[in-house]
């Protein structure tokens, strides 16, 4: 590997391990939220899933929640 290279993925990996650290303080972070809204009597496996649900665009949201609602209902849990 020439120098040049050397220094460059030296580069890359010093990159990575400095948002690799960032990221963990942003979990830090989102674990006091939910820690916070726990003590507020929040049920946080529901704030979880409202957080997840909400990345999705809304066309794919509802195609989920209409093939969850098929398939509860083929078991006969609806």
């Amino acid at each position: 590997m020439t120098g040049a290279a050397q220094s460059r993925l030296r580069t890359i990996i010093e990159r990575v391990e400095r948002l690799e650290e960032d990221k963990a303080g942003i979990m830090g972070d989102i674990k006091e939220v939910y820690d916070e809204a726990k003590g507020e009597g929040f049920d946080v496996k529901i704030l979880r899933k409202v957080v997840s649900l909400r990345k999705l665009d809304k066309t794919v949201r509802e195609e989920q929640e209409t093939v969850l609602d098929f398939y509860l209902t083929a078991i006969g849990d609806r």
